[in-house]
This record gives structure tokens, sequence and C-alpha cells, in this order.
């Protein structure tokens, strides 16, 4: 029996981890969920979707009790946060498995830039990011697993096969993403409130987005280039997905069904990567609820230029579906276990 915990679990990426747990079908039981300021509540009171499948109560965040009903504890806590609790389970003998930013960059001084001071860096080392496109073997053995954020994971997909086939012609990329509001978070916020997202269409963020330095450190690692990235994300009108386009320099000429066997070969032993032919294009309902990533690509011969489009859930793959899949991999499941869900359309 693998024990999992929950700790902040009353946002949109705790409940999505939660609603995919409750169906696995490999002897995975929730041992707790915590949230201070929901202790004591019952969830489906709070998640009435989950109604029926569990009877889970919030309960206050300690370590040490915590750590003894537990194999692996999720931190669905904000950026700042984890590096305050991750340091107690790892020293508890309890893997991690973070979903905030605060593993995900090796650079201390890069991090604490985009982010704040840093209170656990000696951890930063052992961690591993969760990608399992590039690091599989490395996350089997992780104590620490730095979930990817929503935009690096569908950005880098998207170029991955690119990069490491060396089709990348200049030291820059252009990176344009498009996000559904839920990427903002649960709470409340004015940049959320209805009347200000209902019909409205806006970039955010621009050049100075706090992904953009997680997306140039994994290109530079698939590449061994020091590519630098033009990123500028929007928010659209809509709950969740992401759709991201990247516009790459070719360093060769490359017709469309050469650069699409690329990506064919590349991906096809994995389970969540489509590699979309033809003329069909990436749309976000066909991932939406799901752990997939679709990508389609073009070549654009006049400018010697492809362009690579990736749809996600930035609920899922770009978060909890994404957190399953590790979890899976460190404990010998099936990898797909629990995730083999199709999207909803429409």
């Amino acid at each position: 029996m693998l024990r999992v915990g929950i700790v902040g679990a009353s946002g949109y990426t705790g409940s999505e981890l939660i609603r995919f747990l409750i169906g696995h079908p490999e002897q995975v039981k929730i041992e707790c969920i915590t949230s201070r300021t929901l202790a004591e509540q019952k969830l489906a009171d709070i998640q009435p979707n989950l109604r029926g499948f569990t009877d889970l109560v919030f309960e206050d965040l300690d370590i040490e009790k915590v750590s003894e009903k537990v194999d692996i504890a999720f931190l669905g806590l904000p950026h700042g946060a984890a590096m305050d609790y991750a340091p107690g389970f790892i020293k508890n003998d309890v893997k991690v498995i973070d979903f905030s930013a605060d593993y995900r960059i090796r650079e201390v001084g890069t991090y604490e830039e985009y982010y704040q001071k840093h209170v656990s860096s000696h951890l930063i080392p052992m961690a591993v990011y969760g990608l399992p496109e590039m690091y599989r073997e490395d996350i089997k053995d992780a104590k620490l697993v730095a979930n990817p954020g929503c935009y690096p994971t569908g950005a880098i997909l998207a170029i991955l096969p690119a990069l490491k086939a060396g089709l990348v012609g200049s030291d820059e990329i252009i990176i344009d993403s498009k996000s559904g509001i839920s990427g903002a978070g649960k709470t409340p916020k004015e940049v959320t409130h209805l009347p200000n997202r209902l019909g409205n269409f806006t970039a955010y963020n621009i050049a100075s987005h706090r992904h953009q330095p997680e997306i140039e450190q994994e290109i530079a690692v698939a590449s061994g280039q020091d590519i630098k990235v033009c990123f500028v994300p929007h928010l659209v009108p809509m709950t969740r997905g992401i759709l991201t386009t990247a516009y790459v320099k070719l360093s060769r000429d490359i017709s469309d069904s050469e650069l699409l066997g690329i990506y064919m070969d590349y991906y096809k032993d994995e389970p969540f990567v489509r590699v979309l032919e033809g003329k069909e294009i990436p749309q976000t309902q066909a991932v939406r609820g799901s752990n997939f990533c679709d990508i389609g690509m073009k070549v654009v011969s006049k400018n010697n230029m492809a362009i690579f489009i990736s749809a996600i859930d930035n609920l899922t793959k770009g978060a909890s579906g994404q957190a399953l899949q590790n979890m899976n991999i460190i404990a010998g499941f099936d990898e797909t276990a629990g995730l083999q869900i199709a999207g909803l359309m429409p």
C-alpha cells in the first residue's frame, strides 16, 4: 500500500490530484489532506464534485504527524512556502513531490531574482525536475521532485525533439502562450474577476514572467546551448488549458514530413504526448481534463523557420496529472495508472 498525503489540498491542483487518486487502480491511499484555513471541514463540502467518492477531512499541518502517515507528500503550497516544509519531510524519509517553483531552478541566484530569498537551497541539488519525457530515469529514485510549471511543460515538450535533433539555428526562440484563468490559482483576484476576463484577451508579464528562466534552463539542458527565450504569456477567457506556439529558426532545410518523422520517432514511447499528423492542429478542448499534450508543427520554408504548437490542460499535465505521473514512476506503477482519461469535448 502506497500512503500519500496532500499538503495544501484546498486549491485547484489539490482537488484535481484527489480526483485522480481516488480512481487510481493500484493500492494507493490518501492518508491525509491539510489546509490550515479549512481544518476539520469535510473535503466534499468544499469540493462538491468529490461528494460520495471520499470522506476525507482537512486537518492542520503538522510535519511530524503527517510524516508518520505517509510515504509520499505532495506539496500544494505557494512559491516560497514549500521550501519551509520540504526539509522536514525529507528528514523524516518522506519523498516529496512539490508543485511550487522552489526547487525547479538550479541556480539559487536566478530563483531569488524571480521569486524570493531561498531558505532551503541545500536541497536544490537533490531535486529532480519532474518532466518524465526528459528525466524519467532520475525520477525513479528521486527523494524530491520539482513538478514543472504549466507554461514550461507546454513550451518544452513543443520544441524538445527539435532541440535534441540540433534543428535550432539561432540563439533565440519566441514562445507565445495562452492560458485559461485557473492558472492564476483559486484565490480571487482583480485579474481573475469575471467582468475583467469575460470577452477579454490580454498579455501580461511580458518578457518578465517567472517561468521564463525555467524554460531557458531546460532548453539549455536539451540543446547543450545557451538559448534565450522571448516569452509572452496571455490570459484568455476560458477556465483551463494552455495553447503554446513556439517560433524557431532552423539550422537547415527540412520538409514537413521529415520534421514530423523526427517528432513521431522521438515521442513514440511517450504515453502522454500525441504528435498530430496532416493538417490537424492542437486545441485545448481535446486535452481538457486529461494528462495529454498534443503537438503539431509546420515548416515555413521561405523564412527558414518552424512553428510548433502544443496544447495541455494547465491543471493536469501542467500540474496534478504530471505530479501523479511522477508518483507512478517513483512507486514503480504503470506510468499511466489512473491517468488514462480522454479529454472533454465539447
